[in-house]
This record gives structure tokens, C-alpha cells and sequence, in this order.
């Protein structure tokens, strides 16, 4: 009977397991399906998900539903934007509740969610992100499933690792709470029950550009009261911290269909002075255990009224602080007479009636007193601000009272005495004039040391006069790095600056002995900083490079700037360049600077240059225009890498230049032309007269090519050469150089890494082609011939440091030779017959100088040798036959001597 009792116990419990295994793979499609459906249907938003689980044994006796990439898209107005996401989302519920039918709600016990991030919105319109109820008036679409929906029979819930931002554009208010951990635990199901709850997050809090909180830290720990029938909460025992100020709440928020009651008190649960430090970040105030204090401090408030769309509860909050003190333990000095006397007070409800009076607020550090008032009406709307500064301090006493971040070094004496009255429709609308603010502020001595700035700024001497529309800068003297500097001029909107994020508009007249550029970079590590920038053009990286987790210093011209600047400076360093006696105007407007009418010495000469530059987009551009003369060559293109890209042969010229340079392209971050974007052309005067051939690899090879010609006597007189540039590629017009007689023309084109493509064509004097070619002109004795030129053209090829020349000068004399050869031949020829012919005629014709004494034996002797050679003529015959034997006798001496004549005359060879 034992055993069949056990057996069946067996088979229930195996059937049990079975149920429990099986039953999630037939139910995960319907609790996904029910989810979505049931979603979609009554919001005006897409409810998507990436998984959905069901499991029974994670959570038993409950059934657990886990929903993965949980995504929540807003409908027009605001389509695409994600309302809600997840990265998980879990429900727990009774299994029996997976089991129910078509008509039965389903019920929820718990729910998780982690790692969310919620987005509200509120565009300018008023329209709102989180308004996705379907109106009642259109009925929503019929539901896929069977089920009717959820039941919330919440026991506890979890809100881990979520961010939260509230963007209100309307009002200009954003709420961003971060990093929060949420739980809470009771009875949701019961009409009435209490809510045990904990909240920790991070809380930063802007309004109007102006920002109140940044990342504060934010506790509270309270059971909370819920009457779901009154729609009714209400702190029954709680405690919160901001930062390390501990505060106590009691009321309660009552939510009604249109509107939501308030009253609520708060107060500080003891009026310690500590609790003042403890309203100021642990960053900055740090460990306040140990701090001596004397005096008191109250931190209360009371918020009551209703919220709807016209109104906001009516609050007083109180901050006041008598005669109070605090010393920390391991610093030299503390601070005293410490007075506090603040209101933020709204009376009617409504947003912009809200007013805050600043009647005290004063310290002293050692005998350095501050003193500050001020009166703050409709802070919500059209803020009128009427305040007064008034005060004398050793900023250096700062660091030795109160723990400023270990890199905030400042020292100097400051006096201000300022009194200010404006108001925010007046400052947005720029009509200054209706503003008031007189006073001055001094600042002597001061130094600031940071770890974002390159140098410690020293300012000598700082004045201003505050005028009630303009400040007058009436000095400013001061150092950093290497560079000193002096300036004066007004500043127009200085308030607009301060208040409504404009720009800081003035006129400046700036001097300086020596201005350094490098001491103004800024060390910057951007987004994507792996993927890296070029260093500059003179390390010989270009823009492709990738420079891996290494910190970019890049040089930002400032965004809040409209400033138009007269300057001067005896020397400016920049990069590897010296600038002499640089004057000029300097225009600074949409983190762009125009520099217009500058002028400078450099490389022994004088350059002037026009043109603007752009750190606007996150690449820099610029276009520029020099006008340089009387520069030294050598030291210009050794210096400039621009240049050393553009005309590495310049290196080698001795002398000095005029040129006319018009460039553009982009900059590296340090403000230096990457050469691979630069497009523009150069005009050059060259003025020289020594080259120093051994310095360059091209004119070496030439001289082994064309050794009729001494490059270092290159005559350079009078050369003008214009070059344009684009995508790397340079590209020379034809120029002439001259070498004694010979005019060599010289145009192609290379590229900045140096691989070249040019032709030298010249006309060459045969002179100058070796002695076998001068020996045939002598021979030929023609003064003619001693002007006689051979085109000859040089191709170089290679890279400038090792370049490849051919040349066809060789085919070139071989040319020559054989032309010369013929002439010589011709000449030669020509002479034969004129010979002949007087021979002929003295011998046939007689001539008038030949003596009577001549013998007719002699004649006849002649007339036989002619006779024989020429083909042996007859008496009357016109007709002289060219293949007629020669005369079968022997000559004597008269015709051998006269067959030698004619044969070398006419080329004919002796027997």
C-alpha cells in the first residue's frame, strides 16, 4: 500500500515538473503577445522588445515574465524619439495567473527594471513627449489577444541604474537625474498601505543657461503613506540628504484629475553651521567631520498650493546664518563673521512672481572683508536684478581657509566696489542703455595655475571702470610662458556676456614684447581620440595617420569673442618661426580671426599678409595672402616647410627673393597647413647670384649629364618663375636660367613628397661639345659655323634626393659630327672645282699675268695630263665622255703633280 502511496506521489510530482518545464515554452508567445498588444493599443507610442522569457522556477511560487532591449518610441510630434528604454524589464505574478481566461485580468506582483533611461520632452510649442494617452474620444483599435490587460497587485518593485532627463524648452528647464537606484516595498493592492521606499541618485538642475545643480548627491529614505482611493501620498517618516545636508519632510501631494495639491514642509533637523558646508558638494567641501565651527545655520521651507497649467504651489524657503564661523583643521586660517540672510519667496502661484532677497551675505579670511546685497524680482520671467558688490581680498587666503581643488592655485589682491541694475528683456534685446552699472574693480598681482591651461597667467595689473553701458579696460599688464602683454579698450555688453551667453564685443588695443603662440594651446583628449589627428606638417605626419590614446593640444580660437584687435609685438613665435616688428588688425568673430593690413620682418626681409583663419569645424581652414620682399632664400625655404614642399631646389640659391604667395587648406590642430589639402600658386622674384650645387642631388646628376656646364656659375639673373599647387601636386611654368650662351628652359611638375617630372631644354653652342667637334669647325674655317646650336633636352625623373637625368646630347653631337663632316666634304668639293677652273682657264685661256715665256711644250704637256683625267678631249667636240681610259703612257713630273691636285680636290683616290 507504502509503495503505491509513493508511486502515486511520484507521478503527481513528475507531472508537476512536467507542467513546470513545459508550460513556459507554451505561454512565452501569449505573455509577449498580451504585453504588446495591450500596449500598443492604448498608447500613442511603439512598444517593442527584443526577447521575452518565462520562467517558473527563478521566482517560485511566482511565475517571472523578462522582457529584454525594451524599447518605447514616441508617435508624431515626436517621431523616433525613445520615451523609454531597457535593457530589462521583469514581472512576477502567481502562476495560476498564466492560466486564466480571455476575460480575466492578469496579475502583477513585482517589477524590475534595470539599466533604463527615461527622455522627456517639452518642445516650444508646449507639446510633450510623455502625453501618449490615447484620447477618449477615439476608441482604440480591437486587441489581437485574448486577455483583457494587467492587474497591479504590486507587493515590491526595483528601479536599478537609471537615467532620467527632464528637457522642458518652453520654460528653459532641464532635470537630469542620474545613476538611480529606486526600490520600494507594501501592499500596492490594498486601498490603503505604506510604502517603504529608497532613492539615491545623482541630480543636476538647469534653468535658463543658468546651472544650479551639477551631479548632486541625493538620498532619501521614507515610508510613504498611499490612499489609492484619495489618489493621496504622504511622508510619514523620512529623512533625505543633499550632498551631506540632512533635511525632514512632512505633508503631502494629493493628485486630482486636473491639477495635484501640495503641502509640504521641510526644514534642517538642527541648526548646526556644518550644515551649511554641507549644502556644498563632498568634492569640494570634503570630510566636514572635523571642522570647528561656531554660530548657527537654517536651512527651511514650506511649500502649498496647486499645480496645474496656470500655477505653481506658493513657497517660502529661508536660509540664515548669524555671525558664524569654521576652521579646518589642517588649514592655517578660517573664516568669520559670517552672515547669511536669504529668501526665495512666491506668493501668488504664479511662475513669474517668484523673487529672491539677498539682504546680507558677508565673510571675513583674516581682515579681508566681502560684502554682497541683492534684490531678484519675477526670477521666472523678466528677472530684474538690483545688487551691489562690495569687497577687498587676498586671494591667495582662499586656498589656506577653504579646501579649493588641489589645481586651483590663485593668488593676487583683488578690490571691487560695483553696484548693477538691469533687466533680462532689456540685456536679450541688447538695449543697454536701460541698464545701470557704476563701479571699478581692480586686480593686482594675480596668479592662476591650472592643469588646463599650458603656463600660469601672471597679471601685473588689472583695471576697469564699470560705465553704465560699456566697462573701460583701462589696463592690463600681465605674463604667461613667454609671452608679456598690455592692453586697453572697452568692452560693450559685458552683461549680455555674463547673463545671456553672448558674445563679449569690445574694440582692444594689444602690445606685446613677446608673444609666444604655444603658450595659448590647450590640451584637449576628444571624442574618438584613437583615431587621431596629424601632429603637424614639420613631424611629417599628415591627416590619415592615427595617433592611438595620446592627448591632442590643439589651439581654439574663442567661441565667445567679437572683438576687433589693433596689435603690435616686437617678436611672435610660431611654431619654428621668428616674426619681427608685427603690427597689424586682428578681427576675431565666429571662432574665426581676419587679419587684415599685417605686416612683419622676417628672414632678413619684409613680408605683409591679409587673410583669415577658422577653428570653427573640427578640422581648421585657412586663406591667406603674403605679399614678401628682400626675403633670404636659404633661411625662408629651410624654415618653412611650405615652402621646403613647394620648391625644395630653393634650398640651394644664395641670395634673396620678392614673392607673391596665395594659399589655402586645412590646418593641423596646432595651426599648421597640412600640405596634402593646400591649394594656391606663388609668384617668385629671384635675386642671386651663387648656388650651392653641391647642396642638391638633381644638379649634381645634371652637371654628370651635361659636364659643358658649371651649375655653380648658373647665371640667375632676372628669373621670375610662377608656380601653382593642388592636391599635393606642384605644378612649375617654364622659366630660363642662362648659362653664359646658353639659355636653358626648365617647367614640369612634383609632388610635396619630393617625386619630380621636369624637362630642361636648351639651344647649345657647338663650341661647347668637345674638342673632336671644335677641331672640324677650325677646320672648316667658317666664321658661320661658330654660332652653330644642337637643341639638347634633359628629362629628370626620380625623387628630388635621388634623382634619375638622361639626356640626348649623345645622338645629339653624333649628329653634328656627320652634319659637319658633309660640310667639310662640300666645302672641299667646292674648293676642287674653283681650282680646276682656274687651272683650266690659265692653262686653256692664258692668262693675262702668265708670262710670254711660257713654252708650248708645257701647255701641251698640261692639256695631255687634264686630257687623261677628265676623259681626253678632241678638237670641236662639246661632249666630255666620263668613261674614257685613261692615256696608256707614262706621266712625267708635270702631270703627276697636276693629277694630285685634281684627284684631292675632287676626291678621288691616287692609284
Amino acid at each position: 500500500m507504502k509503495k503505491k502511496i509513493f508511486w502515486g506521489l511520484g507521478v503527481v510530482v513528475l507531472l508537476i515538473v512536467a507542467v513546470l518545464v513545459a508550460a513556459p515554452f507554451f505561454l512565452e508567445s501569449k505573455i509577449g503577445d498580451i504585453i504588446k498588444n495591450n500596449v500598443n493599443n492604448n498608447v500613442n507610442a511603439t512598444l517593442d522588445f527584443s526577447k521575452a522569457d518565462l520562467s517558473l522556477f527563478s521566482n517560485f511560487p511566482n511565475a517571472e515574465v523578462s522582457l529584454e532591449d525594451v524599447v518605447l518610441l514616441n508617435k508624431a510630434p515626436f517621431e523616433g524619439d525613445t520615451l523609454f528604454a531597457s535593457k530589462k524589464v521583469a514581472l512576477a505574478m502567481g502562476i495560476g495567473e498564466l492560466f486564466k481566461g480571455q476575460d480575466e485580468p492578469i496579475g502583477i506582483k513585482s517589477l524590475t527594471v534595470d539599466g533604463a533611461s527615461v527622455n522627456v520632452t517639452i518642445d516650444k510649442e508646449e507639446n510633450a513627449s510623455f502625453d501618449i494617452a490615447v484620447p477618449s474620444d477615439e476608441p482604440s483599435a480591437p486587441a489581437d489577444t485574448s486577455g483583457d490587460g494587467f492587474n497591479l497587485d504590486l507587493q515590491s518593485y526595483s528601479i536599478t541604474n537609471t537615467n532620467i532627463v527632464y528637457d522642458d524648452q518652453s520654460t528653459g528647464m532641464r532635470l537630469v537625474i542620474s545613476d538611480m537606484q529606486h526600490s520600494g516595498k507594501g501592499d500596492l493592492s490594498a486601498e490603503k498601505s505604506e510604502l517603504d521606499t529608497f532613492t539615491e541618485a545623482l541630480v543636476s538642475f538647469e534653468m535658463d543657461s543658468t546651472n544650479y545643480l551639477n551631479k548632486n548627491k541625493i538620498e532619501l529614505d521614507a515610508v510613504i503613506g498611499v490612499d489609492l482611493k484619495e489618489n493621496k501620498y504622504t511622508f510619514l517618516k523620512n529623512e533625505a540628504l543633499i550632498n551631506q545636508l540632512a533635511l525632514v519632510f512632512d505633508g503631502f501631494i494629493k493628485i486630482n484629475e486636473n491639477s495635484q495639491e501640495i503641502d509640504i514642509t521641510f526644514k534642517t533637523p538642527s541648526s548646526d553651521f556644518k550644515n551649511f558646508l554641507a549644502v556644498i558638494p563632498e568634492e569640494y567641501s570634503k570630510n566636514i567631520e572635523d571642522v570647528k565651527t561656531t554660530g548657527n545655520f537654517m536651512l527651511e521651507g514650506k511649500f502649498n498650493g496647486v499645480v496645474d497649467e496656470e500655477h505653481i504651489p506658493k513657497f517660502n524657503i529661508k536660509i540664515y546664518s548669524d555671525n558664524a564661523s569654521f576652521k579646518y583643521p589642517d588649514l592655517p586660517k578660517g573664516v568669520r563673521n559670517v552672515f547669511i540672510d536669504t529668501k526665495i519667496n512666491n506668493t501668488t502661484g504664479i511662475v513669474e512672481d517668484t523673487y529672491v532677497d539677498i539682504d546680507k551675505l558677508s565673510f571675513m579670511i583674516d581682515e579681508d572683508k566681502f560684502d554682497m546685497t541683492a534684490h531678484i524680482k519675477e526670477l521666472m520671467g523678466n528677472t530684474k536684478v538690483d545688487a551691489h558688490i562690495d569687497g577687498k581680498m587676498n586671494l591667495a587666503n582662499l586656498k589656506k581657509a577653504y579646501p579649493v581643488p588641489a589645481d586651483l592655485d590663485l593668488k593676487g589682491l583683488l578690490d571691487v566696489d560695483v553696484k548693477t541694475a538691469f533687466d533680462m528683456a532689456s540685456i536679450e534685446k541688447e538695449q543697454y542703455e536701460k541698464t545701470t552699472t557704476n563701479g571699478k574693480v581692480s586686480l593686482s598681482d594675480f596668479e592662476y595655475n591650472s592643469d588646463e591651461i599650458p603656463n600660469p597667467v601672471k597679471l601685473k595689473s588689472t583695471k576697469l571702470t564699470f560705465n553704465p553701458s560699456t566697462v573701460t579696460l583701462n589696463e592690463l599688464s600681465g605674463t604667461t610662458g613667454k609671452t608679456d602683454f598690455n592692453a586697453k579698450g572697452t568692452i560693450k555688453n559685458l552683461l549680455g556676456f555674463m547673463f545671456n551667453d553672448e558674445k563679449v564685443e569690445g574694440d582692444f588695443d594689444l602690445s606685446s614684447n613677446t608673444f609666444a603662440l604655444s603658450d595659448f594651446m590647450v590640451e584637449e583628449t576628444p571624442e574618438g581620440a584613437s583615431e587621431g589627428k596629424t601632429e603637424g606638417a614639420s613631424e611629417g605626419k599628415t591627416e590619415g595617420e592615427k595617433t592611438e590614446g595620446v592627448a591632442e593640444e590643439k589651439i581654439k580660437i574663442p567661441s565667445f569673442l567679437d572683438a576687433n584687435i589693433n596689435a603690435s609685438a616686437n617678436t611672435v613665435l610660431y611654431d619654428n618661426l621668428t616674426l619681427k616688428d608685427v603690427k597689424g588688425n586682428l578681427k576675431i568673430k565666429d571662432e574665426k580671426a581676419t587679419l587684415t593690413n599685417m605686416t612683419s620682418s622676417i628672414f632678413n626681409g619684409k613680408m605683409a599678409f591679409n587673410g583669415e583663419v577658422s577653428t570653427k569645424e573640427e578640422t581648421p581652414t585657412f586663406a591667406m595672402n603674403l605679399d614678401m620682399k628682400q626675403l633670404g632664400i636659404s633661411e625662408t625655404f629651410k624654415s618653412l616647410d611650405l615652402l621646403k614642399a613647394v620648391a625644395p631646389i630653393a634650398q640651394i640659391l644664395k641670395g634673396t627673393m620678392d614673392t607673391d604667395i596665395k594659399l589655402s587648406g586645412s590646418l593641423t590642430d596646432d595651426l599648421v597647413p597640412d600640405l596634402l589639402t593646400l591649394t594656391g600658386d606663388i609668384f617668385a622674384d629671384i635675386m642671386t647670384k651663387e648656388v650651392d650645387a653641391e647642396s642638391a642631388p638633381m644638379l649634381t646628376s645634371l652637371n654628370s649629364k651635361l659636364n659643358f656646364i658649371d651649375m655653380k656659375q648658373l647665371n640667375l639673373d632676372d628669373l621670375k618663375t610662377k608656380l601653382t599647387f593642388e592636391n599635393g601636386v606642384v605644378n612649375v611654368k617654364p622659366f630660363t636660367v642662362k648659362y653664359k650662351d646658353i639659355a636653358i628652359d626648365v617647367g614640369g611638375t612634383h609632388t610635396f613628397n619630393k617625386e619630380m617630372k621636369y624637362t630642361a631644354t636648351m639651344e647649345v653652342p657647338a663650341k661647347h661639345l668637345g674638342s673632336d667637334v671644335s677641331k672640324l669647325i677650325a677646320q672648316i674655317g667658317e666664321n658661320d659655323l661658330e654660332d652653330l646650336k644642337i637643341p639638347v633636352v634633359a628629362n629628370i625623373g626620380g625623387s628630388y634626393d635621388n634623382p634619375k637625368v638622361s639626356t640626348d646630347l649623345g645622338s645629339g653631337v653624333k649628329t653634328l659630327t656627320s652634319q659637319l663632316v658633309e660640310i667639310q666634304k662640300q666645302k672641299l668639293i667646292n674648293k676642287g672645282k674653283d681650282k680646276a677652273k682656274d687651272l683650266l682657264g690659265d692653262v686653256l685661256g692664258g692668262s693675262k699675268s702668265e708670262t710670254e715665256g711660257e713654252t708650248k711644250s708645257t701647255k701641251d704637256d698640261v692639256k695631255e695630263v687634264l686630257g687623261g683625267l677628265l676623259g681626253g678631249s678632241k678638237k670641236d667636240t662639246t661632249t666630255v665622255k666620263t668613261d674614257t681610259a685613261a692615256p696608256e703612257k707614262k706621266e712625267d713630273v708635270v702631270k703627276e703633280k697636276a693629277k694630285n691636285i685634281l684627284g684631292g680636290l675632287l676626291g678621288k683616290k691616287s692609284n
